[in-house]
């Protein structure tokens, strides 16, 4: 079974030394919606949290396809906890800021 390569490097997790920096950007994500509130580090908010995180990684991934880049190292992250108090629900919302990385292009070899 082959797995993908590795795409986000997450604070001190860094990505190939080969890698040039090409740009920052930044996504949002937000969590599965549950019913009630959430406490910090009660079973809903784990569960919203790993829901969160995950759907962080894709967006990433996504962009990073987007952007021509190979890898994303996400240095900051900000993480809230949202209300809708009408549903009686709530969920996370994460910003992710992250700075772009491409692998150098192969040199042309003359003919």
């Amino acid at each position: 079974m082959q797995t993908a390569p590795k795409t986000v490097f997450w604070h001190r997790d860094l990505p190939p030394l080969s890698a040039d920096i090409v740009g920052e950007d930044t996504v949002e994500a937000v969590s599965e919606r549950v019913q009630g509130s959430l406490s910090h580090r009660d079973d809903a908010w784990i569960r919203c949290y790993q829901n969160l995180m995950n759907h962080a990684r894709v967006r990433i991934e996504q962009e990073v396809t987007r952007l021509g880049g190979h890898y994303a190292h996400v240095h900051q992250e900000s993480i809230d906890i949202r209300h809708d108090d009408a549903k009686g629900e709530a969920w996370l919302y994460g910003r992710f800021d992250f700075v772009l990385y491409g692998e150098p292009m192969p040199a042309a070899h003359p003919a």
